[in-house]
């Protein structure tokens, strides 16, 4: 039996992660504690995203849900506060996430200010706004429209502990570190399946709903940060190119699954869930 073992929510893309006891399954992603997934993004000046691919000390910038509001973190600064509620009067900001275009909310000079301090460059801090969807892109979803915030393309991201077991076994037998899941940025963690099985599901069923797997996840060079340091160390690609190159993907190298919503948006997952995972064949 598939269990659902952990649950990840990223309130600022790109920044720490925050593992979660449930969650509310929406058609955009993971909600919890009053935060969507992916629902603040750092900008430039002029408008295009950033990432730890840039900025590894990214990772050392911890959003956390307190009260009303969303407390954020950095090594030797004070923590900055931001209001959950949204504002109305926020100037709007074109965005540039990938090919996307997408409308957002300024999050304010004073925002800006300390996140120029904590990832020393010069950003802005924006929000998605509740009157904006963006679609996700129908070339792997057979035609079925999805939704997404600020994640890279849709709105959950599958990995199998077993694949990670599995990668780790392979980077002990080549002397080298195992790694955590934390490294591959998930929203869901299922335990119970072989590893790669994930890349073979038509679907897997919650209690109250269907989540579908549509892409694999070509990897970048993220998961050799430490995200509990912010400081690069050696790329698992190199082990990971030879047996992971998918020809699908154009020999991209992947680990894991993009997901979309197939029914049951609004429903409540929990870690130590069990699901059932059916096969695509």
């Amino acid at each position: 039996m598939a269990i659902l073992t952990q649950l990840f929510i990223y309130p600022i893309k790109s920044c720490a992660g925050l593992s979660v006891p449930s969650a509310t399954l929406l058609e955009s992603g993971l909600q919890a504690q009053g935060v969507h997934d992916r629902e603040w993004m750092l900008v430039s000046e002029q408008g295009q995203f950033l990432t730890q691919r840039e900025h590894p000390c990214m990772a050392l910038i911890q959003p956390r849900p307190d009260g009303d509001l969303l407390r954020v973190s950095a090594p030797g600064m004070s923590d900055f506060c931001l209001p959950l509620a949204h504002d109305p009067d926020a100037s709007p900001r074109t965005v540039k996430i990938w090919d996307d275009l997408v409308d957002a909310a300024d999050c304010g000079d004073s925002a800006a200010n300390w996140f120029t301090q904590a990832v020393g460059a010069a950003c802005r801090l924006v929000r998605f706004r509740r009157d904006v969807v963006r679609p996700t892109s129908v070339k792997w979803t057979e035609g079925v429209p999805s939704q997404t915030r600020f994640a890279d393309g849709y709105p959950l991201l599958l990995i199998g502990q077993s694949s990670l077991d599995d990668l780790n076994a392979r980077l002990a037998a080549a002397g080298r570190a195992a790694l955590p899941m934390d490294r591959f940025r998930p929203n869901l963690v299922v335990g119970g399946l072989p590893a790669f099985e994930e890349d073979y599901l038509a679907e897997l069923a919650f209690e109250t709903a269907t989540v579908r797997p549509v892409k694999p996840c070509a990897r970048c060079p993220i998961p050799s940060i430490d995200q509990q340091t912010g400081i690069a160390g050696p790329d698992p690609l190199d082990i990971l190119q030879t047996y992971r190159a998918n020809p699908r993907m154009e020999g991209a190298v992947c680990l894991g699954m993009n997901c979309i919503v197939a029914h049951g948006a609004g429903s409540e997952l929990f870690a130590g869930q069990e699901l059932e995972a059916e096969l695509a064949f």
